[in-house]
């Protein structure tokens, strides 16, 4: 045994760390971005926003990481085997490759399963079906998107999209059908529970809001100017914002 292949040895045990703290970090980054999308997902709809991109790019980093820890633990295997004695390496080496097997599996599954508050966040938008929500959808023909109320028929926690229906369609449709639409996560807004407003969103003046047209299921883009509790109810003036 000579001290290079010690070395050799040593070098890669060490990068074995470096990629595991690395790992680490990615991890903590991913579960905060989780976390962030959790509690405000209409942050993603702002412009220059790169959250979705952000967590792409994490998750392309922690494979990367994942694959890289893959040749390393090959290496160290390969050097281990020609310094133990003969007759024994493939005995320990079926030892450890079941044991790093174990591991990458772990890591995998910890990457690619959703962490407690994304699983949290999927399981409450599942439980909407049948309410009714905030949804921004494209009526056909139009050259913009519009805010509607809408009522959820299904949400898929696979791919994470939402089929809702559109129970009142405009006076200036010629057709009175309901319509359905199929959207991303994105384009829906819960509306805070009235059984339940303990975990109702603040809306300073000055926060720009969706106000919904008296009589309508169509919403607009308003500015909050006064707010005032009323019967444990937060209530809120706004203005219209001009277009």
């Amino acid at each position: 045994m000579s001290s290079a292949d010690i070395t050799g040895i040593l070098d890669n045990s060490r990068e074995l760390d470096r990629l595991r703290k690395e790992q680490e970090e990615v991890l903590l980054e991913i579960n905060k971005m989780h976390k962030k999308l959790q509690s405000t997902p209409e942050v993603v709809e702002k412009p220059g926003d790169n959250s979705l991109s952000r967590l792409k790019m994490l998750y392309t980093q922690a494979k990367e990481l994942s694959e890289s820890e893959v040749n390393i633990s090959t290496q160290l295997l390969g050097q281990l085997d020609t310094l133990m004695p003969s007759g024994t390496p493939g005995q320990h080496r079926r030892r450890i490759e079941g044991e790093q097997k174990k591991k990458r599996m772990k890591a995998d599954s910890d990457i690619t399963r959703p962490s407690p508050s994304l699983r949290n966040l999927l399981d409450s938008l599942a439980n909407l079906k049948g309410e009714q929500v905030t949804a921004r959808v494209r009526q056909e023909e139009a050259e913009k998107e519009e805010w509607v109320i809408v009522k959820v028929i299904h949400f898929d926690k696979e791919t994470r999209v939402f089929e809702v229906l559109d129970e009142e369609p405009g006076d200036d449709e010629e057709s009175s059908e309901q319509k359905q639409y199929k959207l991303p996560m994105s384009h829906i807004i819960p509306f805070p529970k009235r059984t339940d407003l303990t975990n109702a969103q603040e809306f300073p003046p000055g926060k720009h809001v969706l106000a919904v047209y008296p009589g309508t299921t169509a919403l607009y883009k308003a500015t909050v100017v006064q707010t005032r509790k009323v019967y444990n109810t937060n209530y809120f003036v706004h203005k219209h914002k001009s277009k």
